[in-house]
């Protein structure tokens, strides 16, 4: 391998091995691993207090009976029985501790050197230091117990305490010949935990990348475990979604505008273009009044295609305040069965105009919270458009509007109903985004805005807006819940 590529292929391992050893997933089985050493040390240890415990309790006992035996010869036979029993048991293999000292503290018999008057004259249960006979300088440590004769003699029976001792030598070896172990067995399964993690993030990252590339069309990899991981990736890829219908729908919004607004601006040029022809039309001709009547309908005209694109940028407002609108500042308490009769009342000479039977369907009272305004608007939106497309295909006949609410526990529906063409099923979703119309010709006026904006309320109220088959026509159903979402 050349010296360059060996570098380089040196220096990618390091980084690798440093970014591995940077990650959560490290850090967290590094932190495993110290805390289940430092668990496997402080259980070791207390399993060594309590076997320290338990040993002394049982040397006790023991020290208990043998005085218990002792004192009973003491009373039997006197000091001298006394010391013929103790020596008797001193000088056995694996004998005890046993002492018989005068008052002053010196020895009489046992296999214990002398002791300190003050050490013989405690009677409670104690840990001391002693020699015993030919074995100067060594020094042992035993649990031992005096007892004070009545002449004021001193008995002290004990029990070495060497098995203790090795007992927790044993538990110490074991403690630190295992935890090696179990920390390298913590490392390692902690360190395939790690990698396992970081090959996962490693993928959604490389996914990621690929997704600020503009390619909206990929989604986050998902391992099956149903984990926490997969439960971020499912809703990052929700977000993706959500996103991507945005851009989706920003790109059609961008590309219905141009083709929306590009004829009433090319009428609007036309309208201002023909009255300026008129305005500088020849004098010679005499006929001042035709011009003048001439330029006032192109001023006419070029005010109704400037009003029709004010209200398609005002309709635009709406919605994106409806969209925008995070809380519930402005609602008020609202009546469905009295907003569907105020709009009847409001449409109803309109919808004689065009032929059509407008009437209400509401029974009692339907009280919510809502933003009069915005639901206001939406409803006008739904009647235009129910007026527009309910219109009688022949005169002499009528066509039917209905305008009612209803509601259940939870929510209120205000539904708008007509009897014209309807609209296909396939087509009912697509119908609610900004500036979509079925018609491909665009004949009869309108932007396309008017189901947009209402599904915008809906969605502020925390409701939706369905949109359904009449059998026939069409039925568009606001439903809204009777407490607003925040």
């Amino acid at each position: 391998m050349p010296p360059a590529e060996f570098k380089n292929t040196t220096l990618a391992r390091l980084g690798s091995a440093d970014r591995f050893f940077r990650t959560t997933s490290f850090k967290l089985a590094l932190a495993y691993v110290i805390i289940v050493g430092l668990g496997f040390t402080l259980a070791l240890g207390h399993v060594g207090d309590n076997v320290r415990a338990l040993i002394n309790e049982q040397i006790t006992q023991t020290l208990d009976v043998e005085l218990k035996g002792l004192t009973d010869q003491y009373e039997e036979g006197g000091l001298t029985q006394l010391v013929n029993v103790v020596q008797r048991r001193a000088q056995a293999p694996g004998a005890s501790i046993y002492l018989v000292a005068a008052p002053n503290g010196i020895g009489i018999a046992g296999n214990v050197l002398e002791l300190p008057a003050d050490v013989l004259s405690q009677t409670a249960p104690m840990e001391i230091a002693y020699e015993r006979p030919g074995e100067a300088n060594v020094r042992r440590r035993a649990l031992a117990r005096a007892y004070v004769l009545p002449d004021g003699f001193r008995l002290l029976v004990g029990q070495d305490l060497e098995d203790r001792e090795r007992l927790g030598r044993i538990l110490s070896a074991a403690l630190m010949g295992s935890l090696p172990w179990l920390l390298a067995i913590g490392a390692f399964g902690g360190f395939i935990v790690a990698r396992r993690l970081l090959q996962r993030v490693d993928a959604m990252s490389a996914k990621a990348t690929t997704l600020l590339q503009e390619d909206l069309t990929g989604r986050l990899p998902l391992s099956g475990a149903g984990d926490e991981i997969d439960r971020l990736a499912q809703n990052l890829n929700a977000m993706l979604d959500r996103i991507a219908k945005l851009v989706e729908g920003i790109r059609q919004v961008s590309d219905n505008i141009a083709h929306d607004l590009r004829t009433p601006l090319t009428r609007l040029r036309n309208n201002a273009e023909q009255a300026l022809m008129a305005d500088r039309g020849d004098s010679a001709d005499g006929d001042s009044a035709s011009r003048q009547a001439s330029l006032k309908q192109a001023l006419e005209h070029v005010i109704e295609e400037a009003d029709g694109l004010i209200r398609i940028f005002n309709a635009l407002l709406l919605i994106a305040r409806a969209e925008t609108h995070t809380s519930s500042e402005g609602f008020t308490e609202l009546d469905g069965a009295a907003l569907a009769a105020d709009m009847v009342e409001l449409y109803e000479p309109s919808a004689e105009e065009r032929g059509v039977h407008l009437k209400v369907a509401a029974r009692g009272a339907e009280k919510f919270r809502g933003h009069r305004e915005l639901i206001g608007q939406a409803l006008a939106n739904l009647i235009d458009n129910a007026l527009k497309y309910g219109e009688p295909p022949l005169p002499g006949q009528f066509g039917e509007v209905t305008v009612g609410a209803a509601g259940d526990a939870r929510a209120v529906e205000i539904f708008v109903a007509d009897r014209g063409p309807g609209i296909p099923a396939a087509d009912r979703e697509r119908v609610l985004e900004r500036f979509v119309r079925l018609e491909a010709s665009r004949s009869r006026p309108g932007s396309g805005l008017g189901l947009s904006l209402a599904a915008a309320v809906a969605r502020l109220h925390g409701g939706q807006l369905r949109v359904e088959n009449n059998e026939p026509g069409l039925r568009v159903t606001l439903r809204l819940p009777r407490e607003a979402a925040s």
